[in-house]
């Protein structure tokens, strides 16, 4: 005899009991065809296929990353990672290393950062061309706007000794950097891209991290890259992936949005550059390069076509901006369609900023009225804020200690959403909450409840796919993280923990130990 509809729902459900959601312990979720269908006491649950027992653990929605780039950074997990290097001549040291260790092919890597070391200077060709001959090699600094190449890898780029932003040096900025980051990234071939995707995917999954927004671009990877990651998260039991394009209208970049079904016209388009590379476009100059100001990339004309043509086609657009001039074109582009198309059009596009740096507070009004969201990153200003960090340095302490204002984007209601902008920042989603929470100019953090709800429905709600009920509701995706650790979410906050995930479920499937 065939089963009864009930019989086949229970043989297809999940139930993860004895657990603690928030600080209520003995509690209990039951999940069925990758939704959660009920929630309350764990002597209350109904029957499920597949019973997984808490044992008090933590019980939380997963996390959601809104900003990484998985190729480039699962090549700086799997290759040449130079965050931790205290100086030029240790930088140097980890680049002989990986030559021995990676005797063919293009060498890349990621991380470096001069304003602490000894030497007071970043790296150079010529340190480059030392260590590694005649092979290429292209090592970007930590922010991801500017890099040094060897002189192998400027003879892949002709031409761009007449870009802005070449220096014979190898030190590369503006469209040089982009160029030879092309170049770089496309030396890359498909095994090597798909074992630097599944590495980003597994070190997400063992995080806690149930989904990635990918920003992928002309500029940062290729159309192919995006493809092969979301054919790739497709296939394969792991954190999924919501992709963004960040291309122009203009340019052609709706079209693939179309075509791959993506989340948004976005992410990094860019506007500007980084601070660290003094490219993000200032209103005044550099307090430590008094003779430039950064740089803009578009003409306002074009952000306003691209803004019109996503509002119009219902897709929400992005944007990366970082200085308060490039912010502030921005808005004024936004401001030109809502006058244009009104401002129900422009709300229900949830159109996004990647950063929002130095935003004024006409900019967090204007984005409040507009529905738009804020997708930043905490571990800037953990790295990088504060009265003597390389904010301070770049900007001056006046500035720097403006930056990221979390709470007064918060208490102004727009939305939040956190992200590590991956390689730029590890994954680490406890680091970043907690980074929300102890922001280094006093005042400008979240509470930490609401900098735990911006790492996780604040993800969902930035790619306009949040449940109305929020994450850990019956209809919401089951999508959770089990927590090595027996005490409720308050407490791990308040302490400032970092518990190890025992278990991810992303769409009603487990992944780690159950």
């Amino acid at each position: 005899m065939c089963g009864s509809d009930g019989d086949a729902q229970v043989r297809g459900s999940l139930l993860l009991t004895d657990v603690t959601i928030g600080d209520r312990p003995g509690r209990a979720v039951h999940v069925v065809d990758g939704r959660i269908s009920w929630l309350g006491a764990a002597a209350d649950a109904p029957a499920a296929g597949r019973v997984i027992g808490g044992e008090g653990a933590l019980l939380t929605p997963a996390f959601v990353d809104a900003h990484v780039h998985a190729t480039a950074a699962g090549l700086a997990l799997t290759g040449l990672d130079l965050h931790s290097s205290l100086s030029l001549a240790d930088a140097l040291a980890s680049l002989r290393a990986h030559v021995a260790a990676t005797p063919a092919g293009i060498l890349l890597g990621t991380g470096w950062d001069e304003t602490g070391w000894p030497e007071r200077r970043g790296l150079t060709r010529a340190d480059l061309d030392a260590v590694a001959g005649s092979r290429p090699v292209y090592l970007a600094r930590v922010d991801v706007h500017s890099a040094t190449v060897s002189t192998a890898l400027l003879d892949l780029v002709p031409g761009i000794t007449d870009l802005p932003g070449f220096s014979p040096d190898g030190r590369l900025r503006l469209d040089a950097h982009h160029v030879a980051r092309q170049a770089a990234y496309g030396a890359v071939g498909p095994a090597q891209r798909r074992s630097a995707q599944r590495a980003s995917r597994a070190a997400a999954a063992a995080l806690g991290i149930g989904t990635l927004h990918e920003m992928a671009g002309p500029e940062v990877s290729s159309a192919d890259d995006l493809g092969e990651l979301l054919r790739l998260a497709g296939a394969e039991p792991g954190p999924r992936v919501l992709g963004y394009w960040g291309e122009l209208s203009e340019r052609g970049g709706l079209e693939l949005v179309r075509e791959l079904g993506l989340a948004g016209a976005g992410g990094d388009l860019f506007c500007d550059g980084a601070l660290g590379s003094h490219t993000a476009a200032l209103s005044t100059p550099y307090d430590d390069r008094g003779d430039t100001s950064g740089a803009l990339r578009f003409e306002t004309a074009s952000l306003v076509a691209h803004v019109r043509a996503c509002t119009v086609a219902g897709i929400q657009a992005g944007f990366h901006c970082i200085g308060d001039a490039a912010v502030a074109q921005v808005l004024d582009a936004v401001a030109a369609v809502v006058a244009e198309l009104g401002i129900a059009a422009v709300r229900a596009c949830r159109h996004r900023l990647e950063h929002l740096e130095m935003p004024s507070a006409q900019v967090v009004g204007r984005m409040s009225d507009w529905h738009m969201v804020a997708s930043v990153q905490p571990a800037f200003d953990a790295a990088w804020g504060g009265d003597a960090g390389m904010y301070a340095e770049r900007l001056g302490v006046a500035r720097a200690l403006a930056t990221n204002p979390f709470a007064d984007l918060a208490d102004s209601g727009v939305a939040l959403a956190l992200g590590s902008d991956a390689p730029v920042t590890p994954l680490d989603p406890w680091g970043g909450v907690h980074a929300a929470v102890d922001h280094r100019t006093p005042g400008s953090g979240l509470r930490p409840f609401d900098a735990f709800d911006a790492a996780t429905h604040g993800g969902w709600f930035a790619a306009r796919a949040e449940h109305p009920a929020g994450p850990l509701a019956v209809g919401a995706p089951a999508d959770l993280a089990l927590w090595e650790t027996g005490e409720g979410l308050s407490r791990v906050l308040a302490d400032r923990s970092r518990p190890e995930c025992r278990l991810l479920v992303v769409d009603g499937v487990p992944l780690g130990r159950a």
